[in-house]
């Protein structure tokens, strides 16, 4: 599966054939979970999943920038980001499927 990319059909399928629920309400269940992932993140709340990790919003205060294009100053304002930490297990299981141990 390397280089390609995990969508929701296919965590609907994947619920389909672990759960044994109809597609249609697995399809239901997968939009139900984003949906409230999105809602806590847009109240601000913290997203905590365990053995996976954490989703936080954090607020960016406003600052001086550059245009990539120009290289002339622009101001960038105050915004709202998604930041996510993977926890040690998702680390650790990420680092360990690529087949290469650390150097060093």
């Amino acid at each position: 599966m390397k280089g390609e990319t995990l969508t929701r059909a296919d965590l609907c399928e994947a619920v389909h054939e672990e759960v044994g629920l109809s597609r249609h309400e697995c399809s239901q269940l997968v939009e139900r979970t984003l949906d409230l992932v999105a809602e806590a993140l847009e109240r601000g709340e913290t997203v905590k999943l365990s053995g996976f990790g954490v989703f936080q919003v954090r607020d960016k205060r406003a600052r001086m920038g550059r245009n990539p294009k120009t290289g002339e100053p622009a101001a960038i304002d105050p915004r709202r980001v998604i930041s996510f930490r993977a926890s040690q297990i998702m680390k650790s299981r990420v680092d360990g499927s690529n087949g290469a141990g650390h150097a060093g």
